[in-house]
């Protein structure tokens, strides 16, 4: 396997439906692979509108299921046409009354490898999700795909550094955190946590963002989404924060051993210590 892996994630505006959102993904990602990228990942529940704006039961009808809905098994046809790794997050029905939010993670062959299921949900104004999704309970995979070890977190999962180390601890080169966060008092933590996630944990990282404005709520979703590489360097520029975009990046994973013998911070953990910080 080389080491340089030509990785892409697009961070899109709302378009006004599924179909045209879809349709709008499937082109980005065929650009990719015509310049070369092996890897793709969307922004959070990417084929929808970020409902959770709102509580109101009717955006329950966003959700299907996981691989088994129409949004995953197209793009496991994307896929194999387009020979890329995809990371697919969506709104994940798994039966009546369980609902989470859901990443599929799809081989460069199509073939469905699993899900990650986000763990901490938040509930506060702007961002209502404990009216629609559970906390997740797959806990955090680690996906052998034709690019390497590929992991995923989203959006306010990045607040909380025990999944980070997990995904690390189980041999995470990449992982794609999709995201929908809106410009405020946290704003400035999106170019902070992510780079020093990734220097903690000493692997790369795929942040995604939505752009713009939709129709249930003001939220402004600022985009700005990169990749970071493992000393917590942006690997190119940051994305615009108004408009939409793809971005391709080459992505040197022999930086990830030389990171990890340089600074060791896997050889100097203390799990042995660490039993309190799980407690009640």
């Amino acid at each position: 396997m080389a080491n340089l892996v030509r990785a892409a994630l697009v961070q899109a505006t709302w378009t006004g439906d599924t179909e045209s959102m879809i349709a709008k993904h499937e082109e980005y990602a065929r650009q990719a692979a015509a310049q070369g990228a092996k890897v793709i990942g969307f922004q959070e529940v990417f084929n929808a509108p970020y409902f959770c704006q709102v509580q109101e039961a009717e955006h329950y009808r966003w959700a299907e299921p996981v691989p088994d809905g129409p949004t995953v098994r197209r793009m496991r046809e994307l896929a194999r046409e387009t020979g890329m790794v995809i990371v697919v997050p969506v709104f994940e029905l798994e039966q009546s009354g369980f609902y989470y939010n859901t990443a599929a993670v799809i081989d460069a062959d199509g073939s469905y490898l699993g899900k990650y299921r986000k763990h901490h949900i938040p509930q506060v104004k702007g961002f209502w999700e404990k009216y629609y999704f559970k906390p997740g309970n797959v806990g955090w995979p680690v996906f052998d795909t034709a690019v390497g070890k590929v992991g995923v977190y989203i959006c306010y999962d990045r607040h909380f550094p025990e999944g980070w180390r997990a995904l690390g601890l189980a041999g995470a080169q990449l992982v794609y955190n999709p995201s929908a966060t809106s410009r405020g008092l946290s704003a400035y933590l999106w170019q902070l946590e992510q780079p020093a996630a990734a220097v903690a944990n000493e692997y790369f990282i795929a942040a995604i963002n939505r752009v713009g404005t939709e129709e249930y709520g003001d939220n402004d979703f600022y985009g700005t989404s990169y990749f970071v590489d493992p000393r917590g360097q942006f690997v190119g520029d940051v994305a615009s924060d108004k408009e939409e975009e793809l971005i391709i990046r080459d992505l040197d994973f022999g930086l990830i051993d030389e990171v990890r013998q340089q600074w060791a911070f896997y050889r100097d953990r203390r799990p042995d210590a660490y039993e309190g910080l799980v407690k009640p």
